[in-house]
Order: C-alpha cells, then structure tokens, then sequence
C-alpha cells in the first residue's frame, strides 16, 4: 500500500437501486461455497484462485478477506437482492492504488444473476464510494481480455483502455487489459441533477 493514501475506513452499506452492498461477514461462507465454485464464475480470476474449488475454500478466503478489513487494507461489500433474502450472489472489493498492480477493484456474481445489469450497477455504486466519499483521484481496473462483460462495464464507466499485458488465470494463459478511470471523466459522465 502506498503512504499518499490513508487505511481504507471500515466497509460501510451501500445502497443502490435493486441492491444492499453489505459488509462481507462470515456468515457468508455457506452461500460463497455454493455460489463461487462455477467455471463461468472463476475461469477469468487470477491463477492463485484455487481450482478445483476446494470444500473449505470459502471459509478460508472469508477469513483472509476480515483479516484485510480488519488492517484497513481492502473493503469487501456482499451483493445482496433488495427484494430477495439476504444472501449474498456476489462479491465486490475496492483497495488503494499500491502504485504497481494498476488494479484496484474486483468482483464475481453468481451467473444465475448475470445479464441484469446488478454487477454494473454495484460497480457504480463503488467508484461512488471511491471518487465521492473518499475523494480518490482515479481507479485502475483490469480484466481479462477474454471477459468481454467486465470490460463492458468498465467502458460503460467511461474508463480509458491503458495497456494489454500477458497474464495467467485459472483458464490459463491469457491477456490482460488494464483500464484507468478518473474521477473527472467519470464525474463528467453523471447525470446532472
């Protein structure tokens, strides 16, 4: 982490249209280990990801992830339905810029959840938090170049394609692209109210 950036605060609920952005909790494990373990889900994550999905997979990286929350290294939101139970369908993590990995903000949503427009709508809801509450100059984001929904979401942010650059993920080799949002490009994109 770099020094121009202070500890993140604690992980605070955020609200959007169709969903409660919570903090992750370890009672999240249960529907972590049955929603996360997909191919369409993981086949795009970085190569560390575990894969088979081991049976206390989840538990171990709820774990891991209080421990980052807890040091102020990262916030971790659960993707929770408004109108449905309170459970999460997906994950959602925003961390300072380390001024290296030119990566700051990931997330995964049950595919059962997918083409709704939720993951885009949580996205925005965290460059929000980002860019308004914590007064960040700039988010840089990257995905496979394979994942074609995440890139969307990043373009239909206003995000500026930077740089492709070989990378490995649980499908194996592949490219990555690395993407950078300003707060001013995407502040001139909002709606006026």
């Amino acid at each position: 982490m770099t020094t121009s950036q202070p500890p993140m605060p604690p992980t605070p609920v955020l609200e959007t249209r169709r969903l409660i952005l919570r903090p992750l909790r370890q009672e999240d494990v249960p529907a972590i280990q049955r929603r996360f373990p997909r191919w369409e889900v993981v086949r795009y994550l970085a190569a560390h990801v575990p894969w088979p999905y081991p049976d206390d997979g989840a538990a171990s990286h709820v774990a891991h992830c209080l421990g980052q929350m807890a040091r102020g290294e990262k916030c971790f939101w659960s993707i929770v339905l408004k109108d449905g139970p309170d459970e999460l369908i997906g994950r959602i993590e925003l961390w300072p810029d380390d001024g290296v990995s030119r990566d700051q903000r990931g997330f995964w949503l049950d595919p059962a959840f997918a083409g709704q427009g939720l993951m885009t709508e949580a996205a925005e809801r965290v460059t929000e938090f980002a860019f308004v509450e914590l007064g960040w100059p700039h988010l840089w984001l990257s995905n496979a170049q394979a994942n074609g929904a995440s890139g969307r979401i990043k373009e239909k942010q206003g995000a500026r394609l930077i740089d492709r650059e070989p990378s490995r993920y649980v499908s194996g080799e592949g490219t990555r692209m690395v993407w950078l949002l300003t707060r001013e490009d995407w502040l001139a994109r909002r709606p006026r109210s």
